[in-house]
């Protein structure tokens, strides 16, 4: 996409940032939760479905413009907020788009770009994290469709989803080939949530237990093939995790604007912290990894666009970035001295929402094994 395509877009970004947004976030950090409304204003506004076919709503855009958007949410100091966002128009959508038929689609996605409905998706169990082969939840065939049970946790969005893409056994004696994924309407009867997760950050991103007793589900309510789960969502990683990347980019030069405007500010010792070699030292650090963290980035881009970005980009780029994230924020918050452990001071949720980024869509853990083993496969 042209240079002056992105500007406006990004200038359209930060406007609604602005204006529906800055406001109000503290008081939706404080409650917990986004507003519905919230969403009819990012629908209103083109921002949810950017790279969506027009046909069910989008805007038509490039990817790139939707990682913009998650980039820009996470340097304004919106963690919480990014993540909803990742979870319903970076990643639900695109499974919609890609996997979804044409009545699937336009049952969801239409409503979906508007804010209408609010999307997540249901991997991590109580017993299994990143292990998906060892997932419970089930899903039996029935005469009118489907029967699912079990449970999710740690669901992104799920206090309030109307739509959970939900990943289920279908043959537990196939191993990664018995997993299926299924679109669940969360108004069915069997569906419950518990009590909202209370986090250490993103407060504003709601996270939820989600079960599923004996639930009805019609036929259509499989998303692709059955039995093509896992290959799907190998598929869909890369997208997810250039998600959080952006999030990684943002979140990193946001707190970069704070920690300069304050050093130079905040004086010590009868010099302006800016002064100290060591804080020169440590945001000159800070500023070259995060230019070669963008040029990587921007490189997975691209090989996306090209169909070519492989896993082992994906885990790459996710363990760099979301590392990087927490490495540098923690630097940041150091330069601020006590007022970094305040409230008082952005930067503190800066340093809260980075956390969980090394943790979730898949943790640096096992991030390092899908690189270790793309080696070892090439060495055999």
């Amino acid at each position: 996409m042209d240079e002056q395509t992105t500007d406006l877009f990004h200038a359209m970004i930060k406007r609604c940032l602005s204006q529906e947004v800055a406001p109000y976030y503290d008081e939706w950090e404080a409650a917990g939760e986004i507003p519905r409304s919230l969403w009819h204003s990012l629908g209103a506004a083109g921002l949810l479905g950017i790279d969506l076919d027009e046909q069910h709503g989008g805007s038509g855009a490039d990817i790139a413009i939707t990682q913009l958007a998650l980039e820009e949410l996470s340097r304004q100091g919106f963690g919480g907020l990014a993540s909803a966002y990742n979870i319903h128009a970076n990643i639900v959508m695109p499974y919609l788009q890609n996997l979804g038929t044409a009545a699937q689609c336009e049952r969801w996605l239409p409503a979906m770009a508007r804010g209408d409905a609010l999307g997540a998706i249901a991997m991590t169990e109580p017993h299994a994290g990143s292990d998906l082969a060892s997932m419970r939840t089930r899903a039996k065939r029935t005469n009118d469709g489907w029967e699912l049970s079990g449970s999710k946790i740690f669901i992104t969005n799920g206090q309030f989803a109307d739509l959970v893409i939900v990943c289920a056994k279908t043959d537990p004696s196939a191993g990664s080939k018995g997993v299926s994924l299924f679109l669940v309407d969360t108004r069915l009867p069997g569906f419950s949530r518990g009590k909202p997760i209370k986090k250490i950050g993103q407060h504003a991103s709601d996270t939820a237990e989600l079960a599923f007793d004996q639930m009805q589900l019609p036929h259509d309510a499989l998303l692709g093939e059955e039995g093509a789960g896992f290959r799907y969502l190998m598929q869909e990683l890369p997208r997810e995790r250039l998600g959080v990347g952006a999030q990684a980019l943002g979140a990193v030069e946001g707190a970069l604007v704070l920690t300069l405007e304050y050093v130079q500010q905040r004086q010590a010792f009868g010099q302006r912290v800016a002064d100290f070699q060591n804080t020169r030292f440590t945001l000159a650090e800070i500023k070259a990894q995060l230019d070669v963290a963008r040029a990587y980035f921007e490189h997975c881009v691209e090989k996306y666009r090209q169909g070519t970005m492989s896993s082992t980009d994906a885990a790459i780029l996710k363990l760099q970035l979301s590392e990087l994230q927490c490495q540098a924020v923690d630097r940041c918050l150091q330069l601020f001295g006590g007022y970094g452990y305040t409230h008082e001071y952005l930067i503190s949720r800066f340093y809260l929402d980075a956390r969980v980024q090394t943790i979730y869509a898949g943790s640096s853990e096992i991030m390092k094994e899908v690189v270790a083993r793309s080696l070892l496969g090439k060495v055999a």
